[in-house]
């Protein structure tokens, strides 16, 4: 979609412009296509497919960014210390060449194949990781080669084809639902009632929690040199003008880290999931190159001495890491 187009959505969906009411025929139109979609998997009208491991979801109600990767990647790091066996499994980026079946991903599988999230996670994670279309074929082709006792659907709230025993929402707690209209009018995948029907609703941002929310905060210490991989506080930064670059949902928030922690930056944003080749990033200054880790899977293969990543851990409460394990016993064992 073309850049100017999206930015005007985005600047209705989340400010105070107006769309017109041409739309909202079409926005009642979708409500109605979603609730449907939901009752007919419901009442079996749509088969859906049960494991024999419990299934985690993690996702979002809203089109854009809100910090599933990072939480993702910490309930992986979680329940492997709780003796658990998780393995992911995502749709892989629609863009992405290989995009006929079920696969596996790797660390240094091709972002260009399978999608730069499944290589983020496979790195991050360092557990089996498998992409599909078809997330239950995916979920049944990753069980197949690797003894997972618990599998994690990155993105997967809206696959219902896949029986979950867990639904976790990320809602991104600067923007949260925008004008709280479905799309187009709105932000919305689904109406906001969706939420009351979820297990957990984790919100990252600092900002003030509504009833019965989970607060993650995301955080970065450390800048890692993509060619050489060097680590460095970010703290060193500190005042140095560099170029920030990010091709994600939400790249405001990537800024506005950045900026927090002292960097003069010049900015540029880019469509999600876009391609990055090395004539995107060769800026006339020499200033450090500054990256999401999601962006970086794409440019190490062409990697200047001055690019840099921030990697991203998430923060959560020890009652939601409980609850979490709670929710997993009963209703995996009854």
């Amino acid at each position: 979609m073309n850049k100017k187009l999206v930015k005007w959505f985005e600047d209705a969906w989340y400010g105070e412009m107006y769309i017109s009411a041409w739309f909202m025929p079409l926005s009642m139109l979708y409500v109605d296509a979603v609730r449907l979609r939901r009752f007919a998997y419901r009442v079996g009208l749509k088969r859906k497919t049960r494991l024999p491991v419990p299934v985690i979801v993690v996702g979002n109600i809203t089109v854009g960014g809100t910090g599933k990767t990072p939480l993702v990647v910490w309930m992986v790091e979680f329940l492997r210390q709780q003796g658990y066996k998780p393995g992911v499994i995502s749709r892989g980026y629609a863009g992405a060449k290989a995009d006929s079946g079920p696969q596996l991903v790797a660390a240094d599988s091709d972002p260009a194949s399978v999608g730069d999230e499944p290589v983020l996670l496979a790195r991050r994670c360092g557990c089996p990781v498998a992409i599909g279309r078809d997330r239950p074929a995916a979920a049944k082709h990753l069980l197949a080669n690797h003894p997972c006792d618990v599998i994690i659907s990155d993105d997967g709230l809206q696959h219902y084809a896949l029986e979950r025993d867990i639904e976790i929402v990320v809602i991104d707690g600067q923007r949260r639902f925008g004008n709280g209209y479905c799309l187009p009018v709105g932000p919305l995948r689904e109406p906001p009632e969706r939420i009351k029907q979820v297990d957990l609703v984790v919100v990252n941002g600092p900002l003030e929690l509504l009833e019965g929310e989970w607060p993650m905060q995301c955080r970065g210490q450390q800048l890692s040199n993509l060619k050489t991989g060097e680590s460095r506080p970010l703290a060193d930064f500190k005042g140095v003008a560099v170029n920030a670059v990010a091709a994600i949902g939400n790249p405001k928030r990537f800024f506005s880290q950045l900026a927090e922690a002292g960097l003069v930056c010049e900015t540029h944003a880019y469509p999600d999931h876009l391609p990055f080749s090395a004539a995107d990033l060769r800026f006339k200054d020499q200033r450090p190159v500054v990256m999401t880790e999601k962006d970086a899977v794409k440019c190490v293969a062409f990697a200047a001495d001055n690019f840099w990543c921030l990697p991203i851990d998430a923060e959560l409460p020890e009652a939601f890491s409980q609850q979490l394990l709670k929710l997993l016993k009963t209703k995996t064992h009854g």
